[in-house]
């Protein structure tokens, strides 16, 4: 009897995932092509805005990347957000090599308000174009066609978001290759969704916005408490199917320094768990489908497969290994191509092994990260 119920629990869970992996993650990866009509119709200004703190050593990477952009009206603002590491010399510097290159330093932070979304909100103030195309300090674009790209769904076709994604640069190790899954799977997801008209993220390592709304909706209200969410909240808040627009393109993404201690990861995903709490209920509630029917998926599909084998029933055991193995050759399917349309390459490793990792992840950093109290930017 209790083998049934089981088995029932099992079944439901799996037509879910499956309704999630083809239908919702399957259209981005296997049949989304947007076409972008001349995105150099609309040459209108953009500011690209990065705020860094204590990032003398990564701007002398980012400054270059950004400022040599194949774009005819753009510049670029970079917030010294209070830095002690010299970064006040480094862009006194770069700015007689780069006329396009602007500066603001913020010398303190009140202690009402969050230290990034305090810096974003001063230099998006003084930003000298509407079009803002946002980014980090370590991050660096991937191709010089990035901003003509990023903030074209916004300059031409009157779109409030314009959504992009972030990859991090590969390396050796357990934690690069968990990196570059879950970095994969959050693009997915959110960038999925935004195709399906329901927006609830965006990046702020790679995302677009006009800073005349920015204004309007008062910076950040409401969130100025929340460390982080300076990205994904702006966007939850506001982003509807509408005034979204998602930009996939390998020329389109920008590459990341990945973390390279699991404490340091911790740390980074513990603050984007912890403002994923803000969501909106809808929001929480599409997400939390898919997460607790995969939590189900699992746990009911390996208490079947060891109590079948205990029994000898091979006949059965089979049937809901072959139900586990198809499941997992649809999800490498939709990464496989989700990331060539992203990145440009097409293998994917070990999709089985962290998608179960993925389990513990989510259900244990994620409640830590949603019942922290306060979290740090950096």
């Amino acid at each position: 009897m209790l083998t049934n119920i089981v088995s029932v629990i099992f079944l439901i869970a799996v037509g879910v995932q499956i309704f999630y992996i083809l239908i919702i993650f399957g259209r981005m990866s296997f049949f989304y092509k947007r076409k972008i009509k001349d995105p150099l119709s609309n040459p209108e200004g953009v500011t690209v805005i990065v705020a860094a703190h204590n990032e003398k050593e990564n701007l002398k990477k980012l400054i270059p990347a950004v400022c040599e952009q194949d774009y005819p009206n753009f510049d670029v603002m970079i917030i010294n957000d209070r830095s002690w590491d010299g970064t006040r010399g480094l862009l006194e510097e770069m700015m007689s090599q780069y006329p396009k290159l602007r500066t603001v330093t913020i010398e303190y932070t009140p202690d009402h308000v969050t230290a990034k979304k305090y810096a974003l909100t001063l230099g998006i103030k003084v930003a000298k174009n509407d079009v803002l195309l946002l980014t980090d300090a370590d991050c660096i674009p991937k191709s010089n066609k990035w901003i003509e790209l990023m903030t074209a769904p916004v300059r031409n076709e009157g779109k409030t978001f314009s959504l992009g994604f972030s990859q991090y640069n590969y390396g050796k190790g357990l934690l690069n290759q968990w990196i570059q899954f879950e970095t994969l799977w959050t693009g997915l997801q959110f960038l999925a969704f935004a195709i399906w008209k329901s927006p609830f993220m965006g990046i702020g390592r790679n995302l677009s916005y006009r800073r005349s709304f920015f204004m309007d909706k008062k910076a950040f209200k409401g969130l100025w408490q929340i460390n982080g969410g300076d990205d994904d909240l702006f966007v939850n808040q506001y982003a509807n199917g509408k005034n979204t627009a998602v930009v996939i393109s390998p020329e389109s993404i920008t590459l990341s320094t990945p973390k390279t201690s699991w404490k340091s990861y911790f740390i980074q995903k513990k603050r984007h768990f912890h403002a994923g709490k803000y969501y909106q209920a809808g929001d929480k509630l599409k997400i939390g489908i898919y997460s607790f029917t995969h939590l189900i998926f699992w746990v009911t599909g390996i208490y079947l497969l060891i109590l079948l084998g205990l029994e000898q029933n091979w006949e059965h055991f089979s049937v809901f290994l072959g139900i586990i193995i198809v499941r997992s050759i649809l999800l490498t399917s939709v990464f496989t191509s989700a990331r060539k349309k992203l990145e440009g390459k097409t293998k994917v490793f070990w999709t089985g092994f962290f998608d179960l990792m993925y389990l513990g992840y989510f259900w244990i950093l994620g409640a830590l990260g949603y019942q922290s109290k306060k979290v740090r930017w950096k």
